[in-house]
């Protein structure tokens, strides 16, 4: 993350229009309002693509014909407003996006965009994509250009969760695993455009399957703390027999079954509060519970099995490590 506040009140404008021209795409950037300026941003590089991450106080930003002439890198940019509002117009078409809501656009044409705030900054995650990776044509996309996208339920909320996560934890990841979750973007992202062109069925089969079992990964993480998520559950709430969901999980190819993912889930999460310091006083079978397993006894066994010591054990032994380093950065 960089941000205009290491700089003089009078720079920071010139700052940011530059860091978008060269980060971004060139474009002309202009203040909303005379007074003082801030702005932050942030790149996540996933290999083919990218992921950036804005803050800014209200502005407008164009692209004209001579811009694109003097630089395009020819992607297409899917934007997620998460705090403020964007008005969008392009190829003919306009919009207005709240927080929540995502927006799509084509750097190879012109358009005029407006980010407006109250109060706080407002912010923006732009996924970079380039034009090639989308496995549909470029004829039906422009009916998605300066097309406000929903983010609140479906493949959009899916995305939208996705992307809030890339951005909160990418920067933990791996060069190898982040471009992993690169082509995870590229199905989210194809997957949820084609829903909104009610075009589902040109995307490859592959695309479709990765694109389901997102969206089934979503609900699990989402529902973990029920004690009646089943594959039953699971398959029902996403219209598949239970048949289905399990060739689904087959096909993914790491031998991970649907029972075994929500089981090691729920104990990745116990396992991460048993962990917490903070938490030391709260009851082990109270934890257990808050994630969905049906009893201590069942609880104890499985985290047995899994990390070799009873919940019990693991947290002592987890106190103990932090109270030792902890003892040694005092030290």
């Amino acid at each position: 993350m960089v941000s205009s506040g290491e700089l003089p009140e009078g720079e920071r404008f010139e700052w940011f229009a530059d860091l978008i021209s060269r980060e971004v795409m060139p474009t002309a950037l202009s203040k909303e309002r005379q007074e003082g300026f801030s702005a932050e941003a942030a790149v996540l590089d996933l290999g083919e693509l990218q992921v950036s991450k804005v803050a800014y106080s209200p502005l407008r930003s164009r692209r004209t014909p001579a811009l694109i002439r003097r630089g395009d890198p020819e992607q297409y940019q899917l934007g997620l407003v998460t705090k403020g509002s964007m008005t969008l117009v392009q190829h003919g078409n306009s919009c207005e996006a709240e927080a929540g809501d995502l927006v799509f656009w084509d750097t190879s044409r012109p358009s005029d965009a407006r980010y407006v705030s109250e109060g706080d900054p407002g912010q923006l995650v732009i996924l970079q994509l380039p034009r090639d990776v989308l496995p549909l044509r470029a004829s039906r996309l422009d009916g998605l250009l300066a097309r406000r996208m929903p983010g609140g339920s479906g493949l959009g909320a899916v995305l939208v969760d996705f992307l809030r996560s890339l951005v909160a934890h990418g920067g933990e990841c791996s060069p190898d695993e982040l471009s992993r979750i690169g082509s995870t973007a590229v199905d989210l992202a194809a997957a949820c455009l084609a829903q909104n062109l009610d075009a589902g069925n040109q995307l490859p089969a592959e695309v479709r399957a990765r694109a389901a079992l997102r969206r089934i990964h979503a609900f699990i993480e989402y529902n973990l703390g029920d004690p009646e998520l089943t594959p039953v559950v699971v398959a029902a709430h996403h219209n598949l027999s239970v048949r289905s969901l399990h060739q689904l999980f087959k096909a993914e190819g790491d031998g991970e079954t649907v029972q075994a993912r929500i089981r090691r889930r729920r104990l990745e999460r116990c396992r991460a509060e048993l962990e917490r310091p903070e938490l030391h006083t709260y009851p082990v079978q109270a934890i257990a519970a808050r994630w969905g397993f049906s009893g201590p006894a069942v609880f104890s066994r499985s985290f047995r099995e899994a990390y070799g010591l009873s919940p019990t054990e693991f947290r002592a032994r987890a106190l103990s490590v932090k109270e030792a380093r902890t003892g040694r950065t005092a030290r």
